[in-house]
């Protein structure tokens, strides 16, 4: 058990880490802190958190663990105002969805207190977001990625896992470069395409007359293009090289769909469809729910 969670970030994530935290029984009191006042008053009175810190720093003070959970673009201002309240044995994570620009600041920034520090990415979420949200539940049967750096604790690393283990998550490791290669594909690539798709339907002159004829199959597919609009702005050009390069494949994929439509080639079509279904259909999310989750 913890003595103390430092909650820097009191969101839909970070606020749903506590919540969770709680109802294992793994932490007496959290502490947290987030830029807006109100918000760390709401979640003081959802019960997310015990006590409202005035500052980043005061909310690392005395603690043992620390979830950083905010904006990927305001980590390294975050690691900057903590960095003298971590000591030795105190376990930092994060919660960004990128993580080779988070790993390279936190070098930076951290310096000496860099071994205290286990990046982390929970493949979980919601296009809702904000402290109201948070979910207890929010994290079990997800996978969570860590991308320890070379000069991480190792007992800091086990912990991290033991403690995401125990509140229903399933966790993996990988370095920080295959974590941003494989999640602009298979999650900053699709909320790309869900904003880009959703905006040129809904900016075409009878738009909203399509939207209103639009099923089940639409709104799946652009359910993510709901999320809050400043997380994915950060996280699609933290990321941005990697998205480009899975944005320029499946250029690739329309064009060969789009020039057999043009030559009316019947048997092409289907052979692409074909292709594409067959590996759909073969396909088994690994672990738990796919990290096209978030």
């Amino acid at each position: 058990m913890f003595n103390q969670l430092g909650l820097i970030g009191c969101g839909l994530m970070g606020g749903s880490f506590a919540l969770a935290l709680k109802r294992a029984g793994l932490v007496k009191q959290v502490v947290g802190y987030s830029k807006s006042p109100s918000t760390t008053e709401l979640a003081r009175r959802l019960g997310v958190i015990d006590v409202a810190a005035e500052s980043a720093l005061l909310a690392v003070s005395g603690s043992d663990i620390v979830l950083v959970a905010v904006p990927v673009a305001a980590t390294e201002a975050t690691f900057g105002a903590i960095r003298h309240g971590i000591k030795d044995g105190m376990l930092v994570m994060d919660v960004g969805s990128t993580k080779r620009d988070v790993v390279d600041t936190a070098r930076r920034v951290l310096r000496d207190k860099v071994a205290s520090f286990v990046p982390a990415h929970p493949i979980a979420g919601s296009e809702q977001s904000g402290v109201a949200h948070a979910d207890a539940t929010l994290y079990n049967n997800r996978q969570v990625i860590l991308t320890p750096l070379p000069q991480t604790l190792p007992e800091l690393v086990q912990k991290a896992t033991d403690l995401w283990t125990a509140i229903g998550a399933q966790v993996l490791r990988m370095s920080p470069e295959n974590h941003d290669a494989a999640f602009a594909a298979v999650s900053h690539l699709p909320h790309l395409l869900a904003f880009a798709c959703f905006s040129a339907i809904a900016n075409q002159p009878a738009g909203r007359d399509y939207l209103s004829l639009a099923g089940p199959g639409f709104r799946d597919f652009t359910r993510i293009a709901a999320s809050d609009p400043a997380v994915w702005r950060d996280i699609l050009l933290a990321n941005r090289e990697e998205v480009l390069k899975q944005s320029q494949r499946f250029r690739f994929a329309l064009d060969a769909l789009e020039h057999a439509m043009t030559a009316n080639n019947a048997q092409a079509v289907e052979d692409l469809i074909r292709s594409a279904s067959e590996a759909r259909s073969a396909w088994q999310i690994g672990g738990a729910r796919g990290p096209a989750a978030k």
